[in-house]
């Protein structure tokens, strides 16, 4: 076991454990500065936990990595929410098969940082948002004021209110489509309101089972947008030269920004959170060192199961929209059922391209293949828009306990989250023509990019410091790559940004976004600070050299008895 260095800048401030996983120290949640509380953590999900079978293959069983199963796939739904599929089939229509090789890249970049999510919470046994809430410091004055975890947490329910509208939403959507528009907008999403609440009780029954309910969705979506796929069958080598050869030929402004909106949509600010707090379901015995070496090495191979049936998804809707309808016409979407067709106003008579979002879509594909395929992409964005709403709300709730430690009810709670995103969801809805909702897609997706940084910055500081991972700090290698991969992300999400808020062409914006993004950076370069500390920068630590306390970066944390 490797011993902690000693007069290490930002491990002088913890207790020392000799490199051992302490059970004790980390797997309890208490507010700061109360060592004496070892109270167990009040949780959402964890009402029980699901035993490790033993087995005598220490190099591999199927029977473990059953038991693992479960959080990757609730964890891979975020890949496959509306707001993703909606992004898939722009792809497919604006750039053909050229930019499948981007959603490849985006997944395994994801892929990547869902592991560093998944071991934080298997050796800490604390989420992220409760390790932000417990080692980011407090503002001092007279009194201790948290400004970073307030500023912190405000971003991350930004971000889970901006992908929740997104999920609803496309379940209004859904609905309407079934419905054949009889359904409207709003109540779909009262619709959505009402069955989130009760599938969220579903875990009363046994946490296997609402697993395996989660499952059944993924299933009803890989079946529907298969069938799709099928009913349409795209040319297999143009889908494998567009997903395995790195090219855009001719492509222009419009296909950059929609490869920037892939990477946008698919690596989403609160999935980490999310991920981080999911591992904990199982029974893992931190002060073992092998268990926990273990839980990390099936939690990977269980995500990354999870995540590729989820780019097969993704990979199904990008491939429909790419060989039905990259370079279509309005006029050939409106003449392909003569005068029968039923959706007449919504494409212009024109020959420009053609536009689709989730609505129109699904509109399009009714057209060309018949009303079979209208209903079964309605079945799809149903399970896609039910499932993501449900872990989003998981999302919420686990970061909301982990930033404030509320100890409420479980039904408070779940209000409480879910009207903080339905309030503005159904207020779109009812003000909002359902035709129109692109342009709220894009701002919402602009929304969560700018949150991205208040997600992976943390997840990369905390793996990387030794005094909370012990043995399992990041290396050197994943600490380069880590830091590459945010900076990559960021800086394409920033791209995005910039080219929406452009779009709007208005000064008063401009001048409010130049304000905003101000404060914004100004934050996002502290937090970056804290992170280069962490992965060893020493030399940015200037406040070692002008105060009597060393740990600029963690605040003292209380002694836990085991």
């Amino acid at each position: 076991m490797k011993e902690n260095q000693e007069g290490d800048l930002l491990e002088d401030d913890f207790p020392q454990n000799n490199g051992e996983v302490s059970a004790g120290q980390y797997s309890t949640v208490s507010p700061p500065g109360s060592p004496t509380d070892q109270e167990e953590p009040f949780s959402t999900y964890f009402a029980e936990k699901v035993a490790i079978p033993e087995d005598a293959n220490q190099t591999f069983s199927f029977r473990k990595l059953w038991a693992f199963t479960g959080p990757g796939f609730l964890m891979s739904i975020a890949y496959l929410d509306p707001g993703n599929i909606e992004s898939d089939l722009q792809s497919g229509a604006k750039a053909g098969f050229k930019l499948l090789w981007v959603l490849l890249g985006a997944t395994i970049i994801g892929l990547l940082l869902q592991r560093l999510a998944a071991r934080l919470g298997v050796v800490t046994g604390m989420h992220l948002a409760e390790v932000c809430n417990r080692q980011y410091p407090t503002v001092s004055t007279t009194i201790s004021i948290p400004v970073p975890r307030i500023i912190l947490w405000l971003m991350v329910e930004l971000a889970i209110i901006g992908s929740d509208m997104q999920e609803v939403i496309g379940c209004a959507i859904a609905f309407h489509l079934l419905s054949v528009g009889r359904i409207p907008l709003w109540a779909g999403v009262l619709i959505t309101i009402v069955d989130t609440f009760v599938f969220l009780f579903l875990d009363k029954y046994g946490l296997r089972k609402l697993e395996a309910f989660f499952g059944v969705l993924i299933t009803i979506m890989a079946i529907s947008f298969g069938y799709e796929y099928v009913l349409v069958k795209p040319d297999q080598l143009e889908v494998m030269k567009g997903m395995f050869i790195p090219y855009c030929k001719d492509c222009g402004t419009i296909q950059l920004e929609q490869a920037v909106g892939i990477v946008g949509a698919v690596i989403m600010p609160h999935n980490i959170y999310l991920h981080s707090a999911l591992v904990k379901s199982r029974q893992i015995d931190r002060s073992n060192k092998n268990e926990v070496k273990e839980a990390n090495k099936y939690y990977f191979i269980e995500a990354t199961i999870a995540l590729f049936i989820s780019f097969l998804i993704n990979v199904f809707v990008v491939a429909v929209f790419a060989q039905a309808f990259y370079n279509k016409t309005n006029m050939e979407v409106v003449s392909c059922n003569g005068s029968s067709f039923p959706y007449d106003n919504l494409f212009p008579h024109d020959n420009r391209t053609l536009e689709v979002d989730i609505y129109k879509g699904g509109v399009v594909l009714g057209c060309f293949f018949g009303p079979v395929a209208l209903y079964i992409w309605a079945v799809g964005i149903l399970a896609a828009g039910q499932s993501s709403t449900m872990t989003g709300t998981y999302s919420g709730q686990f970061v909301m306990e982990g930033f404030l430690n509320l100890k409420w009810s479980r039904f408070a709670r779940v209000l409480l989250t879910r009207s903080i995103a339905i309030t503005p969801t159904l207020l779109v809805a009812i003000f909002q023509d359902i035709t129109k909702l692109t342009g709220m897609n894009d701002f919402l997706n602009v929304l969560q990019s700018l949150q991205l940084p208040f997600a992976l910055i943390p997840i990369l500081t905390f793996t990387s410091l030794e005094s909370i991972m012990n043995d399992f700090v990041n290396g050197l290698a994943w600490k380069i790559t880590g830091g590459c991969i945010i900076l990559m992300v960021c800086a394409i999400n920033m791209y995005f940004v910039i080219v929406y808020v452009t779009s709007l062409a208005s000064v008063w914006l401009y001048v409010l976004a130049a304000i905003v993004s101000i404060a914004y950076l100004c934050f996002v370069c502290y937090l970056g600070w804290l992170c280069l500390i962490a992965l060893g920068v020493s030399c940015l630590d200037f406040g070692s050299r002008v105060s009597n306390n060393p740990a600029v970066f963690i605040e003292e944390r209380p002694e836990y008895d085991t």
